[in-house]
């Protein structure tokens, strides 16, 4: 998996409604007590397991009930 290329703000986090980005970065370092390799791990172990998850509901979905759509696993290069 290759990372974005670009830093620009995600657009749903300039929403009002969204946690500000830089909030939860710390609030993900404070749950491992500032250990960013446990936090990492943590977040990689949550990405494979949601890919997965990904996994298996395309395997059960019909083509007609998503009207053509496919899911993908990498995100677009920003």
């Amino acid at each position: 998996m290759q990372p974005a290329k670009s830093f620009s703000p995600d657009p749903a986090c300039s929403n009002p409604a969204w946690p500000d980005p830089a909030w939860e970065v710390e609030a993900v370092l404070a749950w491992h007590d500032d250990d960013a390799k446990a936090a990492i791990r943590t977040l990689l172990d949550d990405c494979r397991h949601l890919r997965r998850q990904l996994a298996l509901a395309e395997s059960v979905m019909s083509r007609g009930m998503a009207r053509g759509w496919t899911p993908r696993y990498e995100r677009d290069a920003l």
